[in-house]
């Protein structure tokens, strides 16, 4: 027997079968407290503690059952083994249903105390096994919260370390007078910022290893515009997206891919200073995630978006591959559209 759960209170009436129970029950190592009464068994239960209760049904002025509920209002109710007749299943059937974790027929002889014993034993287990269960639940939800808080400061430090980085490359490409160099240390710097939004939008909710792709491209949307759209000439850049939750790395990803494909477009599609619009949508498509990205541009030629270093396709076919999936082109129409189809998970 768990030492934890030995006291038991045992409410009856019938004085003589309470001295009879708190032998019999003492005998089978219980250590028995007796009320004769519902309005005594419940100010006994008020003040002190108890591992069990044993609850007969009939007795004058407050019967079983309204003992029971009474009990069960305290603040940390111990369990409940209801004592019943032999003929009055709908009894026992209304006791645990009122909170009561089993019952035993009250019969003639020793036998009754064996029954009652185990049953005890038994609802005794079960409380432990339950307060053990609640208790190992309680120890997880802290330890998961703890964690979370500790990704969350994990990922507001990668936040400001990578712009802290930014800033440096910045400050690296202010210095130099070299057009090219200038514009190639700009593209990394969005490139560093698309990775940092990621890390921005994971500790400012509460999931701190999913990524609401809706809110985190509309903030991607909203860097590049900065950087690319105008007024003169007339350029815009455009969002309609989904709310789809993506894990961390995969965020990170699509954000890259996002980010070289809106720079490929203003570089390329409306050459240094035609007007035009660039479009990103993100939408669900039976389990996966489809982003699109389009202008109405110059679209695919011999030397169209061919030119540079070539790192940002390279950027684009290793995060496609990341995402299991490619990136594909269509300039049939007119202007060019980027395609990705993925698996959301």
């Amino acid at each position: 027997m768990p030492q934890s759960l030995r006291r038991l209170l045992y409410i009856d009436d019938d004085a003589g079968l309470c001295r009879l129970a708190q032998r019999a029950l003492s005998r089978r190592g219980f250590d028995v407290t007796v009320a004769h009464s519902g309005v005594e068994g419940i100010a006994m239960a008020m003040t002190e503690r108890y591992d069990l209760i044993a609850v007969d049904h009939y007795m004058p002025e407050m019967d079983g059952l309204a003992t029971l509920k009474a009990i069960g209002k305290l603040p940390s109710p111990p369990p409940v083994v209801y004592v019943t007749g032999s003929e009055e299943g709908p009894v026992a059937v209304a006791a645990l249903k009122a909170g009561a974790a089993d019952y035993v027929v009250k019969t003639v002889g020793d036998d009754f105390f064996d029954l009652l014993a185990v049953a005890l034993d038994h609802v005794r287990v079960r409380a432990a096994l339950e307060r053990d269960k609640a208790l190992a639940e309680e120890q997880l939800r802290a330890s998961n919260a703890r964690l979370e808080a500790l990704l969350r400061e994990v990922n507001h430090r990668v936040a400001n370390s990578l712009q802290l980085v930014t800033a440096m490359v910045r400050l690296q490409a202010n210095s130099l007078a070299d057009p090219a160099a200038r514009q190639a240390l700009a593209d990394t710097e969005r490139r560093i910022d698309a990775i940092a939004q990621v890390h921005r939008s994971l500790y400012a909710t509460d999931d701190a290893e999913g990524v609401d792709m809706k809110d985190y491209l509309q903030a991607l949307i909203d860097e590049l515009s900065g950087a690319w759209a105008s007024e003169k000439p007339k350029r815009a850049l455009k969002l309609e997206a989904e709310s789809i939750r993506l894990a961390a790395d995969r965020a990170v990803s699509l954000g890259v891919i996002v980010n070289e494909l809106v720079s490929n477009a203003f570089k390329y599609a409306y050459g240094p200073t035609g007007p035009g619009e660039v479009r990103v949508s993100l939408t669900r498509d039976d389990g996966a995630f489809l982003l699109a990205v389009e202008d109405d541009g110059v679209g695919l030629g011999p030397t169209t978006r061919t030119q540079g270093s070539g790192l940002g396709n390279r950027l684009i076919g290793a995060m496609a591959k990341s995402l299991h999936g490619a990136v594909e082109y269509d300039s049939e129409r007119g202007g060019l559209r980027a395609t990705l189809r993925a698996a959301i998970a």
